[in-house]
């Protein structure tokens, strides 16, 4: 299922994140795409502030995988992103499998993974609209079908 909505601003984003907290569960894959500063990173932060974290939420592109565990979080999340790697080996040291045996991924950049990779994931674009509103579209894997779109 592929549709859109619009989110007018920061506080909508951070909202929408916290709402989709919610529905997160073990072994979720969240697949962000977005130009810089689209909004990948507001809505992270959203979902994590959702989960019960209270800290600053870095972007991580320069740890590539931020891990948040409870009791800082009710599951773990590990925030991924991929902007710079590089060659397909180093994506099997960053222990992606592990981390969806009790926790949920959300990525940035999802498109340095294999596309079979996200086959069950939300996958969300983010797009700035010229009045600064964000466009939101999603498509949603067969994983998400009763859980998503959360209005």
């Amino acid at each position: 299922m592929t549709a859109s909505m619009k989110l007018s601003d920061e506080a909508a984003t951070m909202a929408l994140g916290k709402r989709l907290a919610a529905a997160l569960q073990p072994g979720d894959k969240i697949a962000l795409t977005g130009t810089l500063g689209a909004g990948k990173t507001t809505l992270t932060r959203g979902i994590l502030r959702g989960l019960g974290f209270a800290d600053d939420v870095p972007s991580p592109t320069f740890a590539i995988v931020q891990q948040y565990e409870p009791p800082e979080v009710r599951l773990p999340v590990a925030h991924v992103d991929f902007y710079r790697i590089e060659e397909p080996d180093e994506i099997q040291e960053l222990g992606l499998d592990d981390i969806l045996m009790d926790g949920a991924i959300i990525a940035e950049w999802p498109d340095r993974m294999p596309e079979a990779f996200w086959r069950d994931a939300l996958q969300i674009t983010l797009e700035i609209e010229n009045d600064n509103t964000r466009q939101l579209t999603w498509v949603a894997g067969p994983a998400w079908k009763d859980r998503w779109p959360i209005i």
